[in-house]
This record gives structure tokens, C-alpha cells and sequence, in this order.
């Protein structure tokens, strides 16, 4: 059975502040960065079984996956394709889980101004998944909520409302397994 592991990266500045992050550089907070070690001692507890980090650009996701990294002894390597989505005129405005923001998050062909629309995004993170359903590796992942949202609407059918409410909490390790392949 083929798997990814997701985790979303430790508390940022933006998340104590109730604020859409997006493509926006928040640094984790001291809470943030102690999820992060919590994390990789959990996972190596668990015995889960990986053989590589792949991490978003962003420092919060970075520092996040390095202090994983430094506690599992996992390889840790920069993805560009888990950069978070753009979300333009949203970015900084609070509160995160307005019924606005949700709501717009249902445009899938929209770009939120000068944002990157969830067709754009879906089509990024699908083709990463394509891409890793056919290494023989086992991949952690560690990026941001709406990344999270992509991911799981991957392996399972959602709703658009389902889809515009999914989260996952910072640091929490999601199990996703691949479909098998026919031969």
C-alpha cells in the first residue's frame, strides 16, 4: 500500500493573528516551532515509516520540516509546488474562516485579484501526487492548510462546501493512501 503522509506546518504569526495567510511569509512562533519538534518525535514513536520530507518554500513550512527532519534523520527537500496558494486580495484579512472567505473559496476559476484560482492550484498539487504515486518512496509532506484542502479533495470526493471548509490543525499528520494501480 502506497502512502503520503501530510502535516501542516506549526503555529505561524498569522494563525495566533486570525489572519488568511496565502503566499504571505508569516514566521512560526515560539509554540509553532515546539509543534515541529513534537511532530518528529511523534513520528519516529509511531513507528510511520518514510523516506523523505518534501516541504513548501515558505519558512514556515521550511523551518517547520527542518526541525522534523533534524529529529527523524529524514532527508528534507524543498518543493516548490507545495508554495501555498496565492490569495491575493484575502491575504492579511482576518478573520481566516469568514463566511466570505469560504464562500469565495468555491470560485474555483477565480483568482481572488491578483491571487492563483483553485484550478490553477488543484492542477499543481494533483501533478505532484501523479508524480509521487509513481516513486517507489514514501513521502512526507509538510505545507499549509490550503494545500491540505487540495490533498485530501485527491483521495476522496468532496462537496465544494466540504472543500471550502476542510482544515486540518498546525502540525496534525494526515495518512493518505494511493489508490492501487492496475498493472
Amino acid at each position: 500500500m502506497k502512502k503520503v503522509y501530510f502535516i501542516r506546518h506549526g503555529e505561524s504569526q498569522w494563525n495566533v493573528e486570525d489572519k488568511i495567510c496565502g503566499r504571505t511569509d508569516s514566521p512560526l512562533t515560539e509554540r509553532g516551532r515546539m509543534q515541529a519538534l513534537e511532530t518528529g518525535r511523534m513520528l519516529l514513536e509511531s513507528g510511520i515509516c518514510a523516506d523523505a520530507i518534501l516541504y513548501s518554500p515558505l519558512s514556515r513550512a521550511k523551518d517547520t520540516a527542518l526541525a522534523i527532519a533534524a529529529v527523524t534523520g529524514l532527508p528534507a527537500t524543498e518543493e516548490p509546488l507545495l508554495m501555498e496558494q496565492a490569495f491575493g486580495r484575502w491575504e492579511g484579512t482576518s478573520p481566516r474562516n469568514s463566511a466570505a472567505f469560504r464562500e469565495a473559496k468555491k470560485g474555483f476559476a477565480t483568482n481572488f485579484g491578483d491571487g492563483e484560482s483553485m484550478l490553477r492550484l488543484g492542477q499543481r498539487i494533483y501533478n505532484l501526487l501523479d508524480r509521487l504515486a509513481e516513486d517507489d518512496r514514501t513521502y512526507v509532506l509538510v505545507a499549509h492548510n490550503g494545500i491540505a484542502r487540495v490533498v485530501k479533495s485527491y483521495f476522496s470526493d468532496m462537496t465544494n462546501e466540504e472543500f471550502a471548509d476542510y482544515g486540518v490543525k498546525n502540525c496534525s499528520v494526515t495518512e493518505f493512501v494511493f489508490p492501487e494501480r492496475a498493472e
